[in-house]
């Protein structure tokens, strides 16, 4: 086994993450159920979510959140989407609805910003959750969740992807228990079901270290990466191939398990291209076991994220890499991402590559997602 290094920035922030929620948990709940009045948390009949990149997918991730401990039906939406092809049309006939919530930790990505003043000429609430509570985003938001957090080496996103998470995942948990749809004891037990997301990552962390530099040393030399994941977990998927693009600028891809099947398995083989299973052995466990047989009959090498013990993907997989502890299902894109997030950290070390590219020009000079035009008026 490899010997694990500490000087990885990326693998540091993976490691400091339990630690952060335990931290910033009470915090951020605090503001959550400050945040609006009963009156108008009864009033939300729908929720859309907008966002670029990590923020996208923490929309993705939590969607079965708000509807599954709120029932309240929620879209999470690129914000070049939200804003340009939805905003211009009403979008409830319930008065002030939907309820918009941006997502932008630096605050001043142009299309988020875009999209939720968009949203604002149709007479919508917004929230922003971001981690820097004077920018742009956050003054022109009625609301705001600051997910400010101490600072660390810089890597790609990881510790801020948990706080929007965390941010999203209480406001869930609070418009349910405004609807009466559980006691404030159920409630907590909610709450506390997600802060325990804090142990069963330290754990994970602790098992799958090792394995996960391993792997990055054995397919370092790939060129293409797949990430396969369904329900919360499409986000958990489309967030690992994220980490490995930013971090070790290789071709990464998400799909979603059942799309797999009708898509990239007709993909040619010039390789044993990577494939990661991500399914923490809920509703789409059996279907994700299934895809095994033509995985291996088209020689693709393959990373079970699954469960501990667990009996359908893993047995079939070339790769286990566990998750120890139960997490229920709305919150599993909490502790199953660390897994990605290690593995996209030791493959750029392995690779000797620079986070985004940092060490070359052409990237740098192109970097336009906070200074583009905002557009302000989209005719219907």
């Amino acid at each position: 086994m490899m010997t694990t290094t500490t000087e990885n920035p990326m693998v540091a922030q993976v490691k400091s993450l339990p630690e952060l929620i335990r931290s910033q948990f009470k915090t951020i709940d605090r503001q959550v159920r400050q945040l609006m009045s009963h009156e108008d948390s009864l009033s939300v009949k729908r929720i859309v979510i907008v966002g670029c990149g990590d923020s996208h997918m923490a929309g993705i991730a939590t969607e079965l959140a708000f509807e599954k401990f709120a029932r309240i039906p929620t879209e999470p939406k690129r914000a070049n989407t939200g804003g340009r092809y939805a905003a211009p049309y009403p979008q409830s006939h319930f008065p002030r609805n939907p309820l918009v919530i941006g997502i932008s930790v630096s605050g001043t990505v142009t299309r988020t910003r875009e999209a939720v003043g968009l949203f604002k000429q149709q007479g919508l609430p917004t929230i922003a959750i971001t981690g820097n509570p004077e920018s742009p985003l956050a003054q022109m938001s009625d609301m705001v969740i600051d997910c400010t957090i101490p600072a660390f080496p810089d890597a790609p996103g990881v510790r801020n992807y948990r706080m929007s998470l965390l941010a999203l995942y209480l406001l869930a948990i609070r418009f349910g228990e405004v609807k009466d749809l559980y006691s404030q004891d159920e409630a907590n037990k909610l709450r506390q079901s997600l802060l325990s997301t804090a142990d069963s990552l330290e754990a994970t962390i602790a098992a799958i270290d090792g394995k996960t530099q391993e792997l990055a040393e054995a397919v370092k030399n790939e060129k293409s990466h797949v990430f396969v994941g369904d329900g919360p977990n499409f986000a958990t998927a489309m967030f690992g191939a994220a980490k490995v693009i930013e971090s070790a600028g290789v071709h990464a891809m998400a799909q979603e398990s059942e799309e797999w099947a009708h898509l990239q398995y007709f993909t040619a083989v010039e390789n044993r291209t990577p494939t990661f299973l991500i399914s923490p052995g809920y509703r789409g466990h059996e279907r994700v076991g299934k895809l095994m047989i033509p995985l291996q009959n088209l020689g693709r090498q393959t990373i079970a994220i699954v469960p501990e013990g667990d009996t359908v993907v893993g047995p079939h997989a070339d790769w286990v890499l566990p998750v120890v502890g139960e997490v229920a299902e709305p919150f599993t894109p909490m502790v199953y991402a660390a897994a990605t997030e290690l593995f996209a950290a030791y493959m750029a070390e392995a690779m000797g590559a620079t986070y985004f590219r940092r060490n070359d020009p052409s990237y740098i000079k192109n970097q336009d997602i906070r200074n583009t035009e905002i557009v302000t008026d989209i005719e219907a």
